[in-house]
């Protein structure tokens, strides 16, 4: 199974509310789920999302 991932960094300034609402849209519309959530000493939160990739074979 292959991954695709994508590394999204919101700033402290976003509240938790904020960041929640993005993250759930990425994961409806775009087929992300969470993978790694990193917060760092100056609050900034590093968030690590993955989605499968289906590749399509061929048939006949």
């Amino acid at each position: 199974m292959e991954w695709e991932f994508d590394r999204v960094t919101f700033d402290r300034e976003f509240p938790r509310g904020v960041v929640t609402k993005l993250l759930v849209e990425r994961a409806e519309h775009g087929g992300w789920e969470l993978d790694r959530v990193r917060i760092t000493s100056d609050g900034t939160r590093r968030v690590v999302l993955r989605r499968k990739i289906i590749r399509a074979v061929r048939t006949a």
